[in-house]
């Protein structure tokens, strides 16, 4: 329950109020100045009353900061916003969405432990797992990720954590969250759910069944391509090995990068529904082109995993992938013709941005692991903005052109 403190009042508490008013108000406390906005607090320690009451807070034996590597107003704020806006007991914010995935595991598993994790991951996310988590004794192993069955007769007795993206990166693959998450609970597993893409303003896989729910903050929580940020999302059970990791490693959010955030939530709700409305409609557009190959987008029909995406989402996502004829140079030359959208690998931004993931958010991969992940030379990622469709039409109509 988030209080607010206002020239000697509390407000009203906030539970049973709309994502929206969650998305404005959740974790704000304000100062005895009587602030509006949300402080931003830069500061790297905290001066305690008496030597006592120091001992007591670095035993945890008390609420109250400690120092800014774990305990900060302004990241606190962050992180109780998100927690609200995931239905999570409790959130816990990092430097980047990489540490993020660092610090859940390093906090919840040890060597001899089982990781499943989908093939249609982050580029970065497999390296993690396959360079740096087996060199200290994880075991980590690969499932479609639509395939139930797949995950089912891939649980070890010593499975600790299933690991997905849904929607995929870039490939918006999707699986039935819930039912996933009946396979990992039957076993002892717990399911964690990469929720980047669709931000909470879209999905929520907590209340879906998942356990564990992470986010790059960089992308849609953002929304401009401004700041570098993760967050952490479950029960306090989980929540609390985290923190002690992030206390000892200190992987931590900037506060300014948090204040950033914050600001971006509160227009998310809005952000999230124009990204749509235009990632649909060129989604729809493309499809209709001689030289695109093929689409990949949850909104349309004819995505294979079209009604499950219906069910457990409000709206489709930002990212529209597509195939096109004459593989990596015909992809290449695509990109290139473009004049308005920007050449980066970055996404979640109020610009649309446009990359060729095989040589660039998946190029450190083998060419062995692209194709299970089903990145192919042919295929090109938008992650589609704000700016008028006409114009973004116009722009991949110049792409189309130079094919």
């Amino acid at each position: 329950m988030t209080q607010q403190w206002d020239a000697g009042r509390l407000d009203s508490d906030l539970d049973g109020v709309a994502f929206d008013t969650l998305a404005v108000r959740a974790g704000q406390h304000r100062t005895p100045e009587g602030e509006h906005s949300d402080p931003l607090f830069f500061t790297s320690s905290y001066v305690f009353r008496t030597a006592a009451d120091a001992a007591a807070r670095f035993a945890g034996e008390v609420p109250g900061n400690v120092y800014s590597r774990y305990t900060n107003p302004t990241v606190r704020a962050f992180e109780e916003r998100i927690a609200a806006l995931e239905g999570a007991e409790q959130a816990v914010a990092t430097s980047t969405g990489m540490s993020a995935i660092l610090s859940l595991v390093m906090a919840l598993c040890s060597a001899g432990d089982h990781v499943l994790v989908s093939q249609s991951v982050f580029g970065s996310t497999i390296s993690l797992f396959e360079k740096y988590f087996k060199r200290f004794g994880v075991q980590v192993d690969y499932v479609p990720l639509a395939n139930l069955a797949g995950w089912e007769q891939a649980i070890k007795p010593n499975t600790r954590l299933l690991f997905v993206e849904s929607p995929s990166n870039p490939l918006a693959e999707l699986v039935d969250i819930g039912a996933l998450a009946e396979i990992a609970h039957a076993r002892g597993a717990l399911l964690v759910v990469d929720n980047c893409f669709s931000t909470p303003a879209l999905q929520q896989p907590l209340k879906l069944g998942a356990d564990i729910v992470m986010h790059s903050a960089t992308k849609f929580i953002d929304g401009q391509g401004r700041c570098m940020g993760g967050v952490v999302a479950g029960r306090n059970e989980h929540m609390k090995e985290v923190v002690g990791f992030l206390r000892t490693a200190g992987p931590t959010l900037s506060p300014f990068n948090a204040w950033v955030f914050l600001k971006g939530l509160e227009t998310l709700n809005l952000r999230m529904r124009a990204h749509c409305a235009n990632a649909q409609a060129l989604a729809e557009w493309l499809e209709q082109q001689d030289g695109v190959e093929k689409v990949h987008y949850a909104g349309l029909p004819s995505h294979p995993q079209h009604e499950l995406a219906k069910r457990q989402m409000r709206g489709f996502g930002a990212v529209v992938s597509f195939e096109v004829k004459g593989g990596k140079e015909g992809a290449w030359r695509f990109i290139d013709a473009t004049r308005l959208i920007s050449i980066t690998a970055n996404l979640g931004d109020s610009k649309t941005t446009i990359t060729h993931p095989a040589t660039t958010s998946h190029g450190r991969l083998a060419p062995q692991e692209r194709e299970a992940a089903g990145i192919r030379d042919s295929l090109i990622r938008v992650a589609v903005g704000l700016e008028d469709v006409g114009d973004l039409q116009a722009d991949l109509a110049r792409g189309l052109a130079a094919l």
